[in-house]
């Protein structure tokens, strides 16, 4: 049975602008807002720019054993690397609305990929030369975080821009542009080791991905310059999620994905390599799962969308994801590429009907971008938890099965929330 919702559907692309007094117009665009070549360059700039959102996590994954034994990194130093960048995706968010109300929003999301290109450029660097007895580790924390702080401005800015400049286009702008991000993950965690093997050098490997973000900054470029920007002010009204159980019932549900969600990105490649896969098969194991992720979240949506509540699929996708991740640390190796399907389709999904929540529990745009709001400073914040913890158990006991006990942990209790999640309600009645 088809369940009550917004009139606008379980879309996706919530606008961090939806507040601005006067409201942000469409970008301005050379032979004005209806030329179709210049909408089909801003059109694929936007998808280029979800093209670089997840290279950082997933490449560092592909060749981390190398990064460790040849920088000698220690192992408080590799947690760190690997949470601090979701937590600045929380922590950054609640800036990004604030920054395009003063410059625009095709300005900060010039300078966010600027300060990625410089992140992914500073962050192989040895500054021994510099400061004696340093090696790797100052440029790796600071060229990491540069790149989370720099994907959480484009996380929030990038959907309200789809949104604004191709609503006779939603649904195919909307499905690159979603695609584009996941296969970004495909992307550095398939292609990084193979650079590495290539060259011998996992700096080479690392810096191979400020290619792709220099060449879409300076294709950005004249798209951002020739915007003017207007001053804008948010209104600020509607209901106080701060005080709504359902809000917060989506975003533990939020929470939960995103645990399992950015551990993937930063561990499957160790845990497949410390199982004895090597770096290049374990590399298009991860590659293969995420592509699966893919498949995943473009069918959960509607699925979720057609039936009166989504208490089940929240349920199935969230024990999909947790069983999976742990089968993928201790079940049989003759059969790990199941295992790590499992964990993408899983994985796809559940991330897909928890930001599919965002819609179907809210009756306005207003009501969503705030919660949206909210999903993504808590959701990614609290997230990082999920990697940080993944680092200490491993480092406490030299193995990650205890990781496979805390991710059916986490899986369970998404489910938990996934089910309170799905009932069919309404954030304020």
């Amino acid at each position: 049975m088809t369940a009550s919702k917004p009139a606008d559907g379980p879309d996706l692309l919530v606008d961090a602008e939806i507040d601005d007094v006067p409201a942000a117009s469409p970008t301005a665009l050379p032979g004005g807002p209806g030329s179709r070549r210049a909408l089909v360059y801003l059109g694929l700039c936007l998808v280029l720019i979800g093209l670089n959102l997840r290279t950082v996590f997933s490449s560092f994954a592909a060749v981390l054993p190398e990064i460790r034994s040849d920088a000698g990194l220690p192992g408080w130093a590799v947690v760190v690397l690997t949470t601090v960048p979701v937590t600045l995706l929380g922590v950054f968010a609640p800036l990004a609305p604030v920054l395009a109300r003063r410059l625009g929003a095709e300005r900060v999301l010039l300078g966010a990929m600027a300060v990625l290109t410089a992140g992914l450029l500073l962050r192989p660097l040895d500054t021994g030369g510099l400061i004696p007895g340093t090696g790797h580790l100052p440029a790796l924390l600071a060229g990491t975080a540069a790149c989370g702080a720099a994907i959480a401005l484009c996380n929030v800015l990038l959907p309200g821009l789809v949104k604004r400049d191709f609503p006779h286009r939603l649904g195919l702008m909307g499905g690159l542009y979603t695609t584009a991000i996941c296969a970004s993950a495909a992307l550095g965690a398939g292609f990084t080791y193979p650079v590495f093997a290539a060259t011998g050098e996992w700096t080479s490997a690392l810096w191979s991905w400020a290619v792709p973000a220099a060449v879409v900054l300076l294709l950005f470029l004249p798209v951002a310059l020739r915007q003017r920007p207007v001053r804008h002010q948010a209104v600020s009204d509607g209901v106080n999620l701060w005080r709504s159980a359902v809000a917060w019932q989506v975003t533990v549900f939020m929470v939960l994905q995103a645990m399992m969600s950015f551990s993937v990105f930063a561990w499957l490649a160790p845990i497949l390599r410390e199982r004895g896969v090597d770096g290049g098969t374990a590399g298009l194991m991860v590659s293969v799962s995420i592509g699966l992720q893919m498949l995943g979240s473009l069918f959960a949506p509607a699925l979720a969308a057609r039936f009166r509540d989504q208490r089940a699929i929240n349920t199935v996708v969230a024990l999909m994801t947790g069983g999976g991740f742990a089968l993928s640390i201790f079940g049989p190796l003759d059969v790990i590429w199941v295992w790590t399907g499992l964990l993408g389709l899983g994985q796809g999904s559940l991330t897909a009907v928890a930001l599919t929540m965002i819609m179907l529990r809210t009756r306005d745009g207003h009501t969503a971008a705030h919660l949206s709001g909210m999903m993504q400073g808590v959701g990614y914040g609290l997230g990082s938890t999920g990697t940080l913890m993944v680092g200490q158990l491993h480092q406490a006991t030299g193995s990650f099965t205890a990781a496979g006990v805390l991710f059916l942990v986490i899986g369970v209790l998404a489910a938990v929330f996934g089910y309170r999640a799905g009932r069919n309600r309404f954030i304020g009645g």
